[in-house]
């Protein structure tokens, strides 16, 4: 290992952890996803290796380390598709990580990955070493083969569902990754009830799909991101205020999180695990463990194979470089002050709208790179998923709050489910659902037949 760059910030004045995602195969994925616009960053590095070497993994995992004052590290794989680099890359992190971390220093092991090259092997090292594995998932076959394709075209679900079954076999714990986009966005009990039952998961996260483009790049980008030879490919950057025919709609991203809520709400709190449900009552108690529903973001950032820094893992353009940990300590790349200055301007660049918004507290403005809409007001720079998270976190603070009450007493937040039983066994079955999608509730959320909950 050449030497490493000497840190050079007071590490006192520097974040005290940081999340970083490492992509060691930088954007080369063995999928074709059509709205993965990470496909495209292979433009960034066009005459580069597809592989981190072994003395850029050693400086990551060393400054990583080094950088922490928290007692936990977490080291994060993603890509692309991580698991194209092999086993014998992560057996050789997991090594480094030994040699290098200090004494006390727990480290967690997490991955990403689209689970088509999972298999005994692989979910045995992962089982051995405690990996998390976030696994991809749209939801059902049909739902999930809409976009999440292979090089030829073909849906990839049973693949990733053989590699679903290897983890499982192995014990080896899994999250489920699901996108929302124009093909599942109508469907999300749907999509939560087979994650729910058919695939067994206890924690699940749901993520927008949100590809900007400008009237020009529109057509283009309608067609994906993949290399089409002889053919026009963009490289995808923050710019434009349209967004794909893919896209999930603003409102449409709200209806799909009341969907799963409303299912979630009557049979799975303290059971099941939703990123978004458990970051809106943390905020009730002043706590934001999600940069994108915090106050300030710029603790969550990506490392490209050759040790290239960048300031979010949304952003990794030219203009949000910070530098090459080969040459800058990692330390001073996530203290300096352009980072820092990325960091408090999800903060000082809200519009008025979100400045006078009674959700702010628990919305914060949602993710910077989704701003690029007008507000109400005529002012740039709003949030394009607004009327969905402005529906949700409205629909949800009942229940949210009495959670919180709950707590407060010392209690358990699923005692809520009760309230939520009482209060529809006092609710006529030709009365509106309480979702709000306008079906009556013996239609929706209270059909007999539907399923709430594990209990059955």
């Amino acid at each position: 290992m050449a030497p490493s760059p000497k840190i050079r910030v007071d590490p006192r004045t520097a974040p005290p952890l940081f999340h970083l995602l490492a992509k060691p195969s930088g954007s080369t994925c063995n999928l074709d996803c059509t709205y993965c616009f990470f496909l495209s960053k292979d433009a960034l590095y066009p005459h580069a290796s597809a592989r981190m070497s072994d003395e850029t993994l050693e400086s990551y995992v060393a400054q990583l380390l080094e950088s922490h004052r928290s007692p936990e590290v977490t080291v994060a794989w993603q890509g692309g598709e991580p698991t194209l680099m092999g086993l014998e890359f992560f057996a050789r992190s997991v090594e480094l990580v030994e040699q290098h971390r200090r004494p006390g220093q727990r480290v967690q092991y997490t991955i990403q990955t689209n689970g088509v090259l999972l298999d005994d092997a692989w979910a045995a090292f992962l089982a051995e070493h405690e990996f998390l594995v976030g696994l991809s998932v749209d939801g059902p076959e049909p739902i999930h083969d809409t976009y999440r394709v292979n090089r030829g075209g073909r849906g990839t679900h049973r693949q990733v569902m053989k590699g679903l079954a290897a983890l499982r076999r192995h014990d080896v714990d899994y999250n489920i990754l699901c996108t929302v986009n124009a093909a599942n966005q109508a469907h999300g009990s749907e999509v939560y009830r087979y994650f729910r039952d058919e695939l067994g998961a206890t924690w699940m996260q749901f993520i927008p799909i949100v590809e900007r483009a400008t009237a020009e790049t529109l057509p283009i980008a309608n067609q994906g991101w993949s290399e089409r030879p002889g053919g026009e490919r963009l490289l995808y950057t923050q710019t434009g205020s349209l967004v794909t025919e893919r896209s999930v709609g603003g409102e449409a991203y709200g209806r799909f999180l009341i969907d799963v809520y409303e299912e979630w709400i009557r049979g799975d709190v303290g059971t099941v695990f939703v990123q978004l449900f458990d970051v809106t009552l943390q905020a009730l108690f002043g706590e934001y463990s999600l940069c994108i529903h915090a106050p300030t973001c710029g603790n969550a950032l990506a490392l490209e194979r050759n040790g290239d820094l960048y300031s979010c893992d949304h952003f990794v353009e030219p203009d949000h470089l910070l530098g090459n940990i080969t040459q800058t300590h990692m330390l001073d790349l996530v203290a300096s002050d352009r980072q820092r200055a990325f960091g408090r301007a999800k903060a000082t660049t809200l519009t008025g709208q979100c400045r006078s918004c009674d959700v702010l507290p628990l919305c914060n403005g949602g993710c910077p790179k989704d701003r690029f809409v007008t507000s109400r007001d005529g002012e740039p720079g709003h949030n394009y998923l607004c009327e969905g998270l402005y529906a949700f976190f409205t629909h949800t603070r009942p229940t949210m709050s009495a959670m919180a009450q709950l707590i407060r007493q010392g209690r358990f937040a699923d005692e809520v489910m009760a309230q939520v039983a009482a209060a529809d066994a006092a609710r006529g079955r030709n009365d509106p659902c309480p979702c709000g999608a306008g079906a009556k509730f013996k239609h929706c959320h209270g059909a007999p037949g539907r399923r709430r909950g594990r209990g059955g």
